[in-house]
């Protein structure tokens, strides 16, 4: 008589919301799709987003919650916004890396471009690094509470609430609360038309 597999487990990437492995199967099934579209191999998309070829596979198969960074860096690779990968406002999806969290809480399209915006949190500490997005993405914020400096990491920004950022993101780029109150924010980011 054949036994019952064992259920599939999820495994959080360090520093991944351990609560949102729910959307995870979503989230792979879309980036294989978009990667099998570009006629781009696993290890391929792996090695050129600068990620473990398991921590893709695991993504792509819905047993891994994957990062911010993470999912920046393959989306930059594929040449998409993040919310390609990502569920619809209406679920309102939460993404967290080692020091932002952010909510989706709009995506407008035009002719030149596709808008994201975002409820940003960064928490004190050493920050969060993020990879370059595509070409000609720019990156909009607007501080609440506390002091950010953001941009890219060979010339930070720094504003304090009320204070409004920007700087072309195709490059890495940074995040991080200075003293010892987190950030709210918010973040636009523009992506344009290929």
């Amino acid at each position: 008589m054949p036994q019952p597999s064992p259920t599939r487990q999820t495994t959080p990437e360090p520093g991944a919301d351990p609560g949102a492995d729910q959307g995870a199967a979503e989230v792979g099934r879309r980036v294989r799709a978009l990667r099998e579209e570009r006629g781009i191999s696993l290890s391929a998309l792996a090695r050129l987003a600068g990620v473990g070829k398991a921590t893709l596979s695991g993504l792509e198969n819905g047993t891994r919650n994957p990062t911010l960074e993470t999912l920046y860096a393959v989306t930059a690779q594929l040449g998409v916004p993040l919310t390609a990968v990502l569920s619809g406002p209406a679920a309102t999806p939460t993404v967290r890396g080692a020091a932002v969290s952010a909510t989706l809480l709009e995506v407008f399209d035009d002719a030149d471009a596709t808008y994201e915006l975002y409820r940003m949190r960064v928490t004190p500490g050493p920050g969060q690094l993020s990879p370059a997005h595509q070409p000609g993405v720019t990156e909009h914020v607007t501080v609440f509470a506390g002091v950010l400096r953001a941009g890219p990491v060979d010339a930070p920004l720094t504003a304090a609430a009320g204070g409004h950022l920007r700087w072309t993101s195709d490059v890495p780029h940074l995040y991080a609360a200075v003293g010892d109150e987190e950030v709210a924010a918010s973040l636009l980011l523009r992506y344009p038309r290929r």
